[in-house]
């Protein structure tokens, strides 16, 4: 689907990609917990008292958690680029994982081939037509399109057959049967690509091999965690970094028959729930390996919660709280703002809240900087180390300015005044919304970056975050003296960041996005790729 193009979704784990500083300095393991259109609402360390989190929630009790972590982009994977490489996705032009280049074996994609020393799990997007029993999301306006326009040609194909057979028309049987064959063709060619995505899209992978073709998802996050545990256990002398990328709770929502109508919010919140156990079993694996003191763990969503997804007995995304917007919003705090919670016990102090703006790139310098490494000096790197502020050696955010991009078109950029401590906020476009005041784009999948499916502001809307975290009310002249100040001190901002952008290769190009078969990785004989969990590969 276009709102999250193939993300990295599974359990990572990297042991030497950094050159070590000082050998002899202390180096902790390092947990990353990524979960997936998670809402920051949906937590209750964060608001919420009808969703139980007890784990994550014990998570921040002992840690430190942030009011203001803001994720880079408001959908998959841009935001999970910009997490892993600690810049904004638009300067790598790298926006979706894949595997492969020019043929099905090259990998050229592949975390292995990107500083990971081991991989488990899903490498495309998690989508509604991974589950048997769910209705398509791929593509499923085009796909209905094209289902339309075969059924019209087949009618067509009939016509001509019963007129010829009646006599009604002159036309020989060759020209009969060679449009049919057309029409065949051209069914064939679109059922290809859409009427097999399961088997083709929804993998299992260890590593290089795929071992499970297609995924059955009920099973799925059942064997990450036990492959999270095994991970745990056989490196507990470490150090190590795990990243664990979550399937919970992106749609379709599968959940285990021991959740479901458990909780108060129908299927979404049965899933968020049994999310958080998850997050509990893994936490549980650190401690009883006697690693908890020495491990730092780290918990975030990849952005805001998904308004558009409803089927007929409701909402299926996520609850933003008191924030605007959701997923696919680039710059509606709804969208970007997701929970942030660290935890370090004896080093960290316990209960610490940190209302400081932060970035979901930061965190990339921040585990640098842990594992006794530097950055790469060759690159602009939008991220700062998290570590200063979590110690309490700073008082205040590294960032001044940050920049919040909806595909490769910026929305809203934000300015951290550090002497008077206000926070503003400048939208140049915000998503039109479908129906007018509805808060979400209902009837796509999520709100467009550009085009007819935006609002240009001109002059642009200026907000105070600081007594406005909501959005709920712009600034007028009438009502903020600075607001011209303020305006033109951030266009100057976005001029200076945008000369440190450099162009880069189109990533959703003609050639990029068509599907390209022979790339697809197959357990068998391409197209009938087949394996379960267990059978000989």
């Amino acid at each position: 689907s276009r709102d999250c193009l193939p993300v990295l979704l599974a359990v990572c784990s990297l042991l030497r990609t950094w050159e070590v500083k000082a050998s002899n300095a202390f180096k902790p393991n390092i947990l990353l917990i990524m979960a997936d259109d998670l809402g920051i609402g949906d937590l209750g360390c964060y608001g919420n008292d009808t969703l139980r989190t007890p784990n994550i929630d014990r998570l921040a009790e002992e840690g430190v958690r942030f009011t203001q972590h803001l994720a880079a982009a408001p959908l998959c994977t841009p935001s999970r680029a910009a997490f892993l490489t600690g810049r904004h996705s638009i300067r790598s032009g790298k926006w979706h994982q894949g595997v492969n280049c020019e043929s099905r074996t090259d990998h050229c994609h592949h975390p292995l081939s990107h500083g990971f020393d081991s991989f488990y799990g899903m490498p495309f997007t998690l989508v509604n037509d991974c589950h048997p029993g769910r209705p398509p999301e791929v593509d499923a306006h085009t796909r209905a399109q094209l289902w339309h326009y075969s059924q019209m040609m087949v009618l067509g194909i009939l016509t001509l057959a019963v007129g010829k057979t009646c006599q009604l028309i002159s036309i020989p049987w060759k020209a009969v049967l060679g449009t049919a064959s057309f029409v065949f063709l051209f069914f064939a060619s679109w059922y290809a690509s859409f009427g097999f995505v399961r088997r083709w899209n929804c993998i299992l992978m260890r590593n290089h091999c795929v071992i499970e073709q297609p995924m059955v998802l009920e099973r799925t996050a059942s064997l990450m965690l036990q492959e999270a545990v095994s991970y745990i256990e056989r490196n507990k002398h470490g150090p190590f970094l795990l990243f664990i990328s979550l399937l919970h709770v992106h749609t379709p929502l599968v959940t285990t028959k021991e959740f479901l109508g458990k909780s108060q919010h129908g299927l979404y919140g049965d899933n968020v729930e049994e999310m958080d156990w998850l997050v509990g079993e893994i936490l549980k694996a650190i401690e009883d390996n006697g690693l908890k003191n020495t491990t730092f763990t780290y918990f975030t969503s990849d952005h805001g919660g998904h308004l558009e997804a409803r089927d007929d007995h409701g909402q299926l995304g996520g609850w933003n709280g008191i924030y605007r917007g959701g997923k696919g919003m680039g710059g509606w705090e709804g969208g970007i703002r997701v929970p942030g919670i660290v935890h370090w016990p004896g080093v960290l102090q316990a209960g610490r809240v940190i209302q400081e703006p932060t970035s979901l790139m930061d965190v990339f310098p921040t585990v640098v900087q842990l594992g006794g490494g530097e950055v790469p000096q060759d690159r602009v790197i939008d991220g700062y180390s998290l570590v200063p502020l979590l110690q309490g050696d700073a008082e205040r955010s590294a960032h001044e300015f940050l920049f919040h991009y909806c595909g490769k078109y910026l929305h809203a950029a934000r300015w951290y005044d550090k002497h008077s401590g206000r926070l503003w906020k400048v939208h140049y476009m915000t998503p039109r919304f479908h129906p007018e005041g509805a808060g979400a784009c209902h009837g796509r999948g999520v709100c467009p970056c550009s085009g007819d499916g935006v609002i240009q502001h001109h002059p642009p809307l200026l907000f105070d975050l600081s007594t406005d975290p909501s959005e709920a009310q712009p600034l007028c002249p009438g009502c903020e003296p600075l607001l011209l100040a303020v305006v033109v001190r951030v266009h100057k901002a976005v001029e200076e960041h945008r000369r440190t952008l450099d162009a880069v290769p189109p990533q959703l190009s003609l050639s990029n996005i068509v599907w390209k078969p022979w790339l697809q990785p197959c357990c068998g004989t391409f197209p009938f790729c087949s394996l379960k969990v267990g059978e000989p590969l």
